[in-house]
């Protein structure tokens, strides 16, 4: 596949993290892969999330579920109002991109008469945090004095922590299984002036990790998968964060066993650039989104070994009926076609099987909550896990 050439200034940016990256090899001899997809992402002023590319909408290299339509912002917000009113009127968005979500789960908030107090946004992009400031201003400026930006994770916090397509972004270990089912730790070095794959033996967490999941599946020989040490470690800090409160996550993914499933032979790792999905993280770093499926039961155990309490598992589509989707679209009379129908096929690749229904999930964890939450009043899934 022909992917579309960088402009100049781009390039000379993909160049300067390509150094960037390969002096940190060249000193180290190797790096894993989660630290070379660290730095391709996060790098200071050169990585994906922390340079000035335009990464979300029509014009960047993907679109989210909030840019699709704002009904899922719209109908988003009937589970946020309920777990401000069983916690506490305040929530914080992690890794709010566009900050399209922000701005309208806001507008939809008000109209419930459920904002809350104070409304946190958790992102270390400046470039990020001006476009979700400019976003918010132009479509919400009246709301703007709530929305704080934050540096750090809070001591304490009662409230709401939401992460929409968040966790696919954390980096992750790349493992090969041997014919002895010896896991080895996919890593990169540097060779004739380009990144290369190098494996060698995994060791501590990752090994240990690797071995339970070895015992567990009859994976064939050559077999590469992920391990996100990252994400289960962020979910674990919640728990000694949060006091009465929810931790909602929106993402793609499976449950262990579907992720490791024996014909998954080449895991889930996935670029995305200019809203063409590919398998080659060395291609202009910087440049493109690099990600990786969500192993959903890693991060159940990572949260409840850690004090959690599981709150519900579903796929997207079930959470958003539950939610009201329905009532929402049905706000637009049909008779204004010309606002309904992009509103109802929008509404359709966010429910539906074939495009973001099923592989998007949503998990709940949290403490103090008692209540049923309204998005998982049916279709549970958490026998799958």
């Amino acid at each position: 596949m022909k992917l579309p050439e960088p402009d100049p200034n781009a390039l000379a940016c993909s160049d300067a993290l390509k150094r960037r990256i390969a002096d940190e090899i060249m000193s180290a001899g190797w790096i894993g892969f989660d630290r070379f997809m660290a730095l391709a992402l996060y790098a200071p002023g050169l990585g994906y999330y922390s340079g000035g590319a335009r990464k979300f909408g029509a014009a960047g290299d993907f679109v989210t579920a909030p840019e699709i339509s704002p009904v899922f912002s719209r109908t988003l917000a009937a589970q946020v109002a309920q777990i401000l009113a069983l916690s506490a009127p305040q929530m914080i968005e992690v890794g709010a991109g566009s900050g399209r979500l922000a701005a309208d789960l806001l507008l939809e908030l008000e109209r419930r008469g459920s904002l809350p107090e104070r409304y946190g946004i958790l992102d270390l992009s400046g470039e990020l945090r001006e476009r979700q400031r400019s976003t918010i201003l132009q479509r919400a400026p009246h709301l703007l004095a709530r929305v704080d930006w934050l540096d750090r994770l809070p001591e304490r916090f009662d409230g709401l922590v939401l992460a929409n397509e968040l966790l696919d972004a954390m980096p992750a270990h790349l493992v090969v299984f041997a014919s002895d089912n010896t896991p080895l730790e996919r890593g990169v070095a540097w060779e004739n002036s380009e990144f290369v794959w190098r494996d060698r033996p995994a060791q501590g967490r990752l090994l240990e990790r690797a071995l339970i999941i070895a015992a567990e599946y009859p994976l064939p020989a050559g077999y590469l998968s992920e391990i996100c040490l990252a994400a289960a470690d962020w979910t674990a800090t919640w728990a000694g964060i949060l006091g009465t409160g929810v931790l909602l996550l929106i993402d793609y993914g499976f449950p262990h066993h579907e992720y490791y499933h024996p014909q998954r032979t080449t895991g889930t790792l996935m670029c995305h650039y200019r809203h063409h999905a590919h398998g080659e993280p060395f291609f202009f770093p910087g440049l493109q989104d690099i990600t990786a499926h969500v192993d959903f039961t890693a991060i159940v155990d990572a949260g409840f070994d850690a004090g959690l309490e599981f709150l519900g598992y579903t796929t997207q589509a079930s959470f958003l009926l539950n939610c009201g989707l329905s009532d929402v679209l049905a706000r637009i009379p049909v008779e204004d076609t010309l606002r309904y129908l992009p509103q109802a096929q929008a509404a359709q690749k966010l429910i539906s099987p074939a495009e973001m229904g099923e592989l998007f999930k949503v998990l709940a964890l949290g403490k103090g909550i008692e209540q049923t939450l309204l998005g998982f009043a049916q279709g549970d899934r958490s026998a799958m896990l």
